[in-house]
C-alpha cells in the first residue's frame, strides 16, 4: 500500500506543481483578459478560481493525469503478470490475486488522487494571484483570499473528497480489471491498456457530471 501511495501520489508531485503554475497562468490570464474589458477583474478572480479549479478542473485533471501515468502502468504490469502466468503461480501458493494486486492499488490511487488534487488546487490558487500581480491587477492579497473564502462552502470540501475518492476507486478498479481479466498473451496487453484508459476516462467524466447535478441540487 505504501508503495502504491508513493507511485500514485508523492512521485507525481513535481509534475503537479508545474501543472499548478501553468494552470494559474492560463486561468488568470484568460480571466483578466475578458473581465478587464468590463472593469470587473479585481472583483471576480476568487470566485472564478473556485468555480474552475476547486469544483471542476482540479479534481478531473488530477484524475486524468494519474490515469495517464499510473493507470496505464497498472494495466501493463498486471496484464504482463497474467500473460506470463504469475497470477496463476500466486493462486497455486494460496495467495489471493485481488488482495495482493488490486486492494493496494485501489487504496494507493484513491489516497494519491485526493492528495494531488489538494496540492494542485492550492498551487493553482497561489500561482493565480502571482500571475494576477504580474499583470498589474489592482487586487490585494487579502482581498483575493477573502474572495476565495467567500466563494467556498462546506459542500465544496465534501464533494472534493468524495469526487477524488470516486475517481481513484473507479480508475483503479477498471485498470486492474483489464490487467487481470483480459490479457492472455503479451500482445493483448496494449489493447487492454487502450480499453482501460477509454473506459476510465468516460467513467470519470460521467461521475463528474453526476457531482455537478448533486451540487446544483443542494
Amino acid at each position: 500500500v505504501a508503495r502504491e501511495v508513493y507511485r500514485a501520489g508523492l512521485r507525481l508531485l513535481p509534475m503537479f506543481l508545474f501543472a499548478a503554475l501553468a494552470l494559474g497562468f492560463l486561468v488568470i490570464g484568460q480571466t483578466v483578459s475578458v473581465l478587464s474589458r468590463v472593469g470587473a477583474a479585481n472583483n471576480l478572480l476568487g470566485n472564478i478560481m473556485v468555480i474552475v479549479m476547486v469544483r471542476e478542473l482540479g479534481p478531473l485533471l488530477t484524475a486524468l493525469l494519474v490515469l495517464a501515468r499510473v493507470g496505464t502502468a497498472n494495466v501493463v504490469e498486471l496484464g504482463t503478470a497474467r500473460a506470463t502466468g504469475e497470477v496463476e503461480s500466486l493462486e497455486a501458493l494460496g495467495i489471493d490475486p485481488v488482495h495482493y494486486f488490486v486492494v493496494p492499488r485501489v487504496i494507493g490511487m484513491t489516497v494519491g488522487i485526493f492528495s494531488l488534487a489538494v496540492y494542485l488546487i492550492l498551487g493553482t490558487l497561489a500561482s493565480g494571484y502571482l500571475w494576477a500581480f504580474i499583470q498589474d491587477v489592482p487586487i490585494q492579497p487579502g482581498d483575493y483570499f477573502r474572495q476565495l473564502a467567500g466563494a467556498l462552502s462546506y459542500m465544496d470540501f465534501a464533494l472534493l473528497a468524495l469526487k477524488t475518492g470516486g475517481f481513484g476507486f473507479i480508475i483503479a478498479i477498471i485498470t486492474c480489471y483489464h490487467g487481470l481479466a483480459q490479457p492472455l498473451q503479451l500482445d493483448e496487453v496494449s489493447r487492454a491498456t487502450v480499453r482501460a484508459v477509454a473506459q476510465s476516462t468516460i467513467a470519470c467524466i460521467l461521475l463528474d457530471a453526476l457531482f455537478i447535478v448533486v451540487y446544483l441540487t443542494f
